[in-house]
């Protein structure tokens, strides 16, 4: 059960290393894009291309989507970013158990936006946990798990794909394991639990430009999608490639205080924060170096509002 990208690449894995996936769940069919065009999940699409049959209720707690779950009868229930809450009669239907491959160290970063969320935070490390699904909100106990170091030049997108690769290695390892009953569990510690909430449209925004390591998190906390924003004369434009700045430079919260042809930098409270791309609506991506010489940017700007 899964639904996005590293869902999708999960299920391959599992399939590739030959395990009989018997039925596929993912969430219905969304528009996307500029033309609104129904496209189908990236993990409907693996499915379908090694000709695994696909279910995409809207709830596989009840009613039809239940019955075509119990019609499969299944050892095993994987779930990757699946996006839907499994009820009691689900977790207690397959005679192995329902698990959970989850983007983060559990019992910290609970719910559905890890890897944006320990990136906002400054966070230095992450991982992979699998854990036995129970009716809790990622509290059940867990079975394998993995650190990753998260490094300064590491944004969503690098992190995404080194946690990709962890957690496609860890669920093959799991699978193995508990074929030939080899699974220990041990319980979460729950009072050190955190939760990452799903990201919202006001989590983009950069507003104020008071602590250079905020801006910097931000930044690559939604590199390359979907883009930090920020105000700039009125409009909202997007920034990429967040570096640390240098010390306090003369100039106001948000100020452009420099641009070469790899960066500009941007004036904090505390110190500055390097940005190597820029977006202005409707337009590709850019270097400010770009922006300056197409007169949309120049030093002495200011950011944010």
């Amino acid at each position: 059960m899964g639904t996005p990208d590293f869902a999708a690449y999960h299920l391959d894995e599992i399939i590739k290393n030959g395990f009989n996936v018997v039925g596929v769940f993912s969430q219905p069919d969304k528009p996307r894009g500029r033309g609104k065009k129904i496209v189908p999940t990236p993990v409907k699409m693996v499915g379908e291309r090694y000709k695994i049959p696909v279910f995409q209720p809207k709830s596989v707690n009840k009613k039809f989507g239940f019955e075509i779950l119990q019609s499969l009868k299944c050892d095993l229930i994987i779930t990757v970013a699946y996006g839907k809450i499994l009820k009691k009669r689900v977790i207690e239907l397959p005679p192995f158990g329902c698990f959970n491959v989850h983007a983060s160290i559990l019992p910290k970063y609970r719910g559905a936006a890890p890897i944006q969320r320990v990136l906002l935070n400054g966070e230095k490390e992450t991982g992979i946990t699998i854990f036995k699904i129970d009716e809790g909100m990622d509290s059940g106990p867990v079975v394998l798990e993995k650190n990753i170091e998260i490094l300064p030049e590491d944004n969503f997108g690098s992190l995404s794909e080194k946690l990709l690769e962890t957690g496609k290695k860890l669920t093959i390892d799991f699978l193995e394991k508990i074929v030939v009953d080899d699974i220990t569990y041990k319980e979460q510690d729950h009072t050190k639990a955190s939760y990452a909430k799903k990201i919202c449209e006001e989590d983009l925004f950069i507003h104020n430009y008071f602590s250079w390591s905020e801006v910097y998190n931000k930044i690559r906390a939604f590199d390359p999608d979907p883009g930090a924003k920020t105000f700039f004369e009125g409009k909202k434009i997007k920034l990429y490639g967040a570096l640390p700045g240098t010390d306090i430079i003369s100039g106001k919260k948000g100020e452009i205080v420099n641009i070469t042809k790899k960066f500009m930098e941007v004036q904090c409270y505390d110190g500055t924060v390097k940005v190597e791309k820029v977006q202005f609506p409707g337009k590709n991506i850019i270097t400010p170096w770009q922006a300056k010489s197409g007169r949309l940017l120049k030093t002495g700007d200011v950011l944010g509002g």
